[in-house]
């Protein structure tokens, strides 16, 4: 049986959410200056494009071997608290000497560490809820909060102090996900694994893998925004700081939907939603491509973020849940992760950059419109209309 939890041992609400907010505040330090800091030490662009590669092409297999691990070792939390900690300490050989073959090595051995707790955590979160696993959005909105806190303060550090202590801040941040990770308790047991069921067996069913499909296709779509989105606005006369507030506005609209989902799950089916945020997205980079230079538009287009990625993230998170069950919910997560922000993540850069240089910002923001109809397409063949709502 599940041990379930008393009043006095309820799920560790505060400390799940403290591992989402520290985590992604690391990762709105890593994600907009990193690059910045980089430049100023005298990288050239291909340089850093070559070490962003890494971080990026590594998601597409690194998780997947952690969840195996984890999932066969049934030692989840060890395995995020030790990759935590080995992240926290490889990234301190950026306090080494300034050379690129240096700072390569450095990048790919925290590649390794750093792309595998969060697909974990995912994992534990849930098993801690249990039968809540509605509230997981209450507890993943911290994270939001900290992108966005680690966003805009460090936007202000970097105006006043430069980029000169940005790897001590990051070490900083990445130590209190390891101590974040060392307060988390274990999730209670579980109920008795069914090994009647292989791996690849639940791979082979049709809404298994045109799930995978949709949530690729949509980071496909996403990746001219992570990558040229900034380019796009300066390139329509927005200063730096609406351009940062265009793309806080993105994240607080992810954060009202996670705090009121709970009724729409009640109500709408997790295929259903994902149907909903791959057509959100058709209209939302449209916008972009052709009306950028109307700031309502961009308001509009930066609000449909909480359907595109908020939405979508929380439906593909439930429906990995049931799809793997208690088993490979590990593995579950690390190919969720690995597929959609790994492959995906790397192919919507490579396609971006490609056709930007030869047809210009409209064309890229509209493939990225045509992929979210491609999206669309397969979300409505592999929905499931006997799926009740979560």
């Amino acid at each position: 049986m599940i041990a379930k939890y008393s009043k006095t041992n309820s799920p560790p609400y505060i400390r799940l959410a403290g591992f989402y907010f520290c985590y992604f505040a690391a990762l709105g330090a890593l994600v907009p200056y990193w690059n910045l800091y980089l430049a100023t030490r005298g990288f050239n662009a291909e340089q850093i494009g070559v070490l962003g590669a890494i971080l990026v092409g590594t998601k597409m297999l690194i998780p997947n071997l952690w969840g195996w691990l984890a999932d066969r070792s049934g030692q989840r939390l060890r395995v995020i608290r030790w990759t935590a900690l080995l992240a926290a300490s490889s990234f301190a050989g950026f306090l080494g000497p300034v050379q690129f073959s240096w700072y390569l090595a450095i990048t790919l051995l925290f590649s390794l560490f750093w792309n595998a707790p969060l697909p974990q955590f995912e994992a534990l979160t849930l098993a801690h809820l249990q039968h809540e696993s509605h509230r997981y959005s209450l507890i993943r909105l911290w994270g939001s909060l900290g992108f966005i806190t680690t966003v805009l303060l460090g936007g202000y550090w970097l105006d006043h102090y430069g980029t000169d202590n940005l790897p001590l801040v990051l070490l900083a941040l990445l130590g209190s996900v390891w101590l974040m990770a060392l307060i988390t308790p274990a999730a209670p047991s579980s109920p008795k694994i069914d090994t009647s069921q292989r791996l690849t067996g639940i791979l082979r069913q049709w809404p298994v893998w045109s799930f995978f499909l949709v949530t690729l296709l949509m980071q496909i779509a996403h990746g001219p925004y992570y990558v040229f989105y900034s380019i796009h606005l300066q390139a329509h006369g927005y200063s730096p700081s609406a351009t940062g507030a265009l793309w806080t506005l993105g994240v607080a609209a992810e954060i009202v939907l996670f705090l009121g989902i709970r009724p729409i799950l009640r109500r709408v089916g997790l295929r259903q939603m994902l149907l909903i945020s791959a057509g959100c997205g058709v209209l939302r980079w449209l916008l972009i491509a052709w009306e950028a230079r109307h700031l309502a538009a961009l308001l509009i287009a930066q609000s449909l973020h909480a359907a595109t990625f908020g939405a979508a993230h929380a439906a593909a998170i439930h429906l990995i849940q049931r799809y793997f069950g208690t088993q490979y919910q590990g593995q579950g997560q690390a190919l969720y992760s690995s597929l959609s922000y790994g492959v995906g993540g790397m192919l919507g850069s490579l396609y971006s950059g490609w056709l930007w240089e030869r047809a210009g910002a409209a064309a890229v923001f509209s493939c990225a419109a045509l992929f979210c109809m491609l999206a669309f397409t397969v979300a409505w063949i592999g929905r499931d209309d006997k799926e009740d709502p979560h």
